[in-house]
């Protein structure tokens, strides 16, 4: 029991440590996270169902994949770092943190929310009928708000998936 309640403690301070340290970014990296987590075993589930066979290659693959995700967060907080830095000599008021690498992890949420609503149907769950339909339609309009905010004009997706989340990763 008292082995128990240090593993709990220093689960404790390093989730508390994590949060403070990412601050309103914590929450939207710590879902991606759990999605992560759950789209990786789902989609193992899922590749037998789909004929697919299950390697380590696929696996390895696949969470190299998820590693890229976090990167593009990177990117994303990188581009907020560069944005206060240069709008604090031009607009000294402003204080929102980590708007861009918020979008890019809610994107991304969403695109892993899809994978695994896709990998447990392949696997024989029955998914309530409008559960895709509406997580689909939230990634879309993450998209177009960031891409509306941003004033860029459409060259393509950039989802090399074309709008469905890729198989075991």
């Amino acid at each position: 029991m008292e082995g128990i309640k240090k593993v709990q403690a220093v689960a404790v301070a390093v989730i508390a440590a994590i949060t403070g340290w990412l601050g309103n970014l914590a929450m939207p990296v710590f879902v991606l996270l759990a999605c992560n987590v759950i789209d990786y075993v789902t989609g193992i589930m899922a590749a037998p169902k789909r004929g697919e066979k299950v390697s380590s290659y696929k696996g390895i693959e696949g969470i190299a994949k998820k590693i890229c995700q976090y990167m593009l967060v990177i990117v994303g907080w990188l581009i907020d770092v560069w944005i206060t830095y240069a709008v604090q000599y031009v607009r000294p008021d402003f204080r929102e943190p980590y708007v861009v690498a918020i979008v890019v992890a809610l994107w991304l949420v969403l695109n892993e929310m899809i994978s695994i609503l896709e990998n447990l149907k392949d696997i024989g769950v029955p998914i309530p009928p409008f559960l895709l339909p509406l997580v689909s339609k939230l990634k879309k309009k993450t998209e177009e708000v960031a891409k509306d905010d941003a004033g860029y004009s459409e060259g393509g997706s950039g989802d090399s998936d074309n709008g469905t989340a890729g198989r075991m990763g």
